[in-house]
Formats: structure tokens, C-alpha cells, sequence
């Protein structure tokens, strides 16, 4: 079976543009063992999938092949909502300090997914990507301070982000509705 050549190059041009360097800031070092686990979002610029998500968690974990399995888990709609999830598998750039990945929901398209900013010690933590499209504020903790939310957002604002697309998810914990937490 002959391929048209448009599809081939579309393939080719898709798969192309998720290995370009980013355009949005990137952390030096990404320690990928200590960043493994729960990651509560905080806010975000959603997806079409996470547009109203509630008790939305990232939880992240290296697979022997080296590359992470992700599972995203929320509720749409409320908090008593079923629970819902995807999982992706996220393929680190090399050569970018851990800190760029390549996170595939479908073969063979992998969307770009930036570390661009990591607290120290691990528990606040943004994800952009080039096209500022979507960004997640994340942290260790399902609720973060006045002033670690407004910073986290003023960095996203630095970095080109139209914040009035901005949603905080709600978050409440422990969950009483059918499903269980992390």
C-alpha cells in the first residue's frame, strides 16, 4: 500500500516540530527520580479534556525503559463526579537536563512539554509549552500560598501567557465521592 506523499510529510512535519529547541524558558536540571509522584494541579490552561476538571493530580513514574509513565486523573464537571484518567508516556529530550519532554498521547505525535520552573525543593512546579497554548501549575500539595500562586502566574505572564485564560482547579481533599485518592 503507497502512502500519499501529503500524509507522509504531514506525519514528518508533525513528528519534526516535537523535537525543535522550546522558546519558553526551561529549568537547568531536572533531578527525574526526586520529580517522580503526585503533583496536585493547581491551575492551569487547560486542554480540551481538563477544562473543567476538579481534584485534578499528575502522578508521574519512571518505567524501566526510561521513559515516564504518566497518569492524569480528575473529576469533570464537580467534585462528585466519576473519576477519569489519561495516560501518557513522556520520552526526555536529551541534552535539555531532563527538563523537555516529549509527552505522547497518540503514536507517533509527541506534544511538548517544558519544566519551566522547579522550586528547589521539589514541591511547586510549572509546565509550558512553546506555543502557549496550555501551562499547569503544579505542586506536592493540593493547595499552595497568596504568594507562590501570584508569582507562579507572574512567571507565566513573563513568559508570554495571556493569564486571563488562567483557571484555578478546585481541589478538595479527601475526596468523598466513588474513587480514591493518590
Amino acid at each position: 500500500m503507497k502512502l500519499p506523499s501529503a500524509l507522509i510529510a504531514g506525519v514528518l512535519a508533525l513528528c519534526g516540530c516535537a523535537h525543535t529547541a522550546p522558546t519558553v524558558p526551561k529549568v537547568a536540571e531536572v533531578d527525574i527520580p526526586r520529580f517522580m509522584g503526585d503533583w496536585y494541579v493547581i491551575a492551569h490552561i487547560p486542554s480540551f479534556p481538563e477544562r473543567e476538571a476538579y481534584n485534578a493530580i499528575e502522578s508521574y513514574s519512571l518505567r524501566e525503559d526510561g521513559r515516564i509513565q504518566t497518569l492524569f486523573r480528575y473529576r469533570r464537571g464537580s467534585f462528585d463526579a466519576p473519576v477519569r484518567t489519561m495516560e501518557p508516556v513522556g520520552t526526555v529530550r536529551a541534552g535539555t537536563g531532563n527538563a523537555v519532554w516529549g509527552m505522547q498521547f497518540v503514536w507517533p505525535i509527541q506534544a511538548e512539554y517544558v519544566i519551566s520552573h522547579l522550586d528547589p525543593d521539589y514541591t511547586l512546579t510549572i509546565v509550558a509549552r512553546s506555543k502557549r497554548d496550555y501551562a499547569w501549575i503544579m505542586a506536592r500539595t493540593p493547595t499552595i500560598s497568596d504568594a507562590a500562586y501570584a508569582d507562579a502566574v507572574q512567571r507565566l505572564r513573563d513568559m508570554g501567557y495571556r493569564i486571563d485564560e488562567l483557571r484555578k482547579v478546585p481541589q478538595r481533599w479527601p475526596e468523598t465521592a466513588s474513587g480514591s485518592a493518590p
